[in-house]
């Protein structure tokens, strides 16, 4: 097992394991701890206690965090020309359409969100072993096939993201940057945990947040007071 450096070892004894934070304590404690020397991703995990193998109790969502993400999120728009001018207008980083879808079958796929119309599905569905793996291929229930182009490039550069339970029952998402005051982290948080509060599955029994934690790229995770969400 790898040594501690001294800062990872400062940091781990500021966190009391024996405690749990709100989330404005979390928030801050995380900036804190975080001894990067880049503007290190801040991260939230949730444990749910859902089964997500079961369809009806599979928890997935979209939010528009109030602060954004602080990630220069690119987008590519795989639309008709008429549609071209209004992506390029809202702030799509690519705009086109066979172009793209060429450049993906060769395995081009260096965006983040890709946004389309439900007209040009149909040539995305051969791609889905390339786009699904990596989160990729638009879907309505995210918003991103859709007729307003405008709008959901506009959401998506924004700070609006998706979110999806995955198998073990644990939800991670960003909610920001280290450089971000302890303030943003938190109504972002709050923004997140609220949405997914609202997404709980009607099977789902028992504690619905089983725990939770803030952690930065490299810093040691800080466990939050679910009673308190």
């Amino acid at each position: 097992m790898a040594k501690l450096t001294k800062k990872q070892k400062e940091a781990q004894a500021k966190v009391d394991r024996s405690k749990v934070y709100s989330l404005n304590e979390a928030s801050t404690l995380v900036k804190e701890i975080t001894s990067a020397n880049f503007d290190a991703s801040v991260d939230i995990a949730l444990r749910l206690g859902v089964d997500p193998r079961k369809a009806n109790q599979m928890v997935r969502g979209v939010v528009t965090l109030p602060h954004g993400t602080g990630k220069d999120v690119k987008v590519l728009a795989l639309v008709t020309p008429d549609k071209e001018a209004e992506a390029k207008e809202a702030g799509a980083d690519y705009v086109g359409l066979d172009e793209y879808l060429a450049k993906i079958k060769s395995g081009w796929t260096d965006v983040d969100v890709i946004i389309t119309m439900p007209s040009v599905m149909g040539k995305l569905g051969p791609l889905g072993r390339i786009l699904g793996p990596r989160g990729l291929m638009p879907n309505p229930k995210t918003g991103t096939v859709t007729m307003d182009i405008s709008k959901a490039v506009s959401e998506v550069k924004a700070g609006k993201i998706d979110f999806k339970v995955d198998k073990t029952g644990i939800v991670h998402a960003a909610i920001g940057k280290v450089s971000f005051d302890a303030q943003k982290l938190t109504e972002n948080a709050n923004e997140l945990i609220q949405t997914i509060i609202k997404l709980k599955p009607t099977a789902a029994k028992g504690t619905y947040i089983k725990s939770a934690f803030i952690s930065s790229t490299q810093s040691p995770s800080v466990q939050l007071d679910t009673k308190s969400l």
